[in-house]
C-alpha cells in the first residue's frame, strides 16, 4: 500500500488492470477447462448412431455434450440429408461462429500487456517533472538525498507498469493456445463428420428391420381364393 501511495495516482491504475487480467485469465482457463472434450471418443460413439441412422440420438448426444467441436458436429448432423459441398460450407459457417466465442476477452488481456508499460512510463516522467519541479521552488539547490527519493518515487510505476504487463502477456500466450487447439479440434471434427455423414448415409443399417411380408401374404390371399 505504501508502494501504491508513493508511485502517485496511476498506480490505482495499474491496480485495476491487473485485477481485470487475472480475472480475465481465471475465467478464460475456466472455459477452456470445460470446452476441452474427447473428440476421437465423441466421433466414435457418434458414428454408430449415424451408421444405424439414428440422427436424433446423434443430436441428443452432441446437445449434451460441451464445446464448440460438439456444436459444429450438432450442426453437421442436423443437416445430414444435404450433399458433401453443402456440408462443408454448413460446418465451415459453424466454425466461423464459434471463433469469437474462443477469443473473446483475449484482445483485452493483450491490450493490457501493451499499455501497462505506456502507464508507468508516463507515471515515471510526471514523478520526475514533479521532482524537479520541487528541485526549482527551493532555488535549484537539492540534496542527492532528496533527488534519489524524488527519483525513486517516480520510477515505481514504471517496474509496477512491467509487473503488470509480463503476467498480462504471459496469460494472454497461453490462452491463445488453448484457443488455438480448441479451433484445431474443431476443424477436425467438422471434417471427420462430413467424411462419416456421406460415407455412412448410402450403406445399409445394421438395424433389422421387421415388417409384414407382403408379397407373402398377398399370394397367399389370392391361393385361398382360388380354393375356394
Amino acid at each position: 500500500m505504501d508502494l501504491i501511495t508513493k508511485g502517485g495516482p496511476l498506480m490505482w491504475l495499474l491496480l485495476g488492470c491487473s485485477v481485470i487480467a487475472i480475472a480475465i485469465f481465471l475465467e478464460r482457463l475456466f472455459y477452456f477447462h470445460r470446452a476441452r472434450i474427447d473428440v476421437g471418443d465423441l466421433l466414435f460413439g457418434l458414428r454408430n448412431l449415424i451408421k444405424n441412422k439414428a440422427y436424433a440420438e446423434a443430436l441428443s448426444e452432441c446437445a449434451a455434450t460441451p464445446g464448440p467441436a460438439a456444436r459444429v458436429i450438432h450442426s453437421a448432423i442436423r443437416r445430414y440429408a444435404s450433399p458433401r459441398s453443402e456440408l462443408k460450407e454448413i460446418v465451415q459457417e459453424s466454425g466461423q461462429l464459434e471463433v469469437p466465442k474462443l477469443e473473446k476477452h483475449l484482445a483485452v488481456l493483450l491490450t493490457v500487456a501493451y499499455i501497462a508499460p505506456l502507464i508507468g512510463l508516463l507515471g515515471t516522467v510526471l514523478g520526475l517533472v514533479d521532482t524537479f519541479v520541487r528541485i526549482n521552488q527551493v532555488g535549484g539547490f537539492a540534496t542527492v538525498a532528496e533527488i534519489s527519493q524524488g527519483v525513486y518515487e517516480a520510477l515505481i510505476t514504471s517496474a509496477a507498469g512491467l509487473m503488470v504487463a509480463i503476467p498480462a502477456y504471459v496469460f494472454y500466450s497461453h490462452l491463445r493456445a488453448h484457443a488455438k487447439s480448441l479451433m484445431h479440434d474443431m476443424e477436425s471434427a467438422g471434417i471427420e463428420i462430413v467424411n462419416t455423414i456421406c460415407d455412412l448415409r448410402t450403406q445399409p443399417s445394421d438395424i433389422i428391420a421387421i415388417r409384414p411380408d407382403v408379397t407373402g401374404e398377398s399370394g397367399a390371399e389370392g391361393a385361398g381364393a382360388a380354393g375356394g
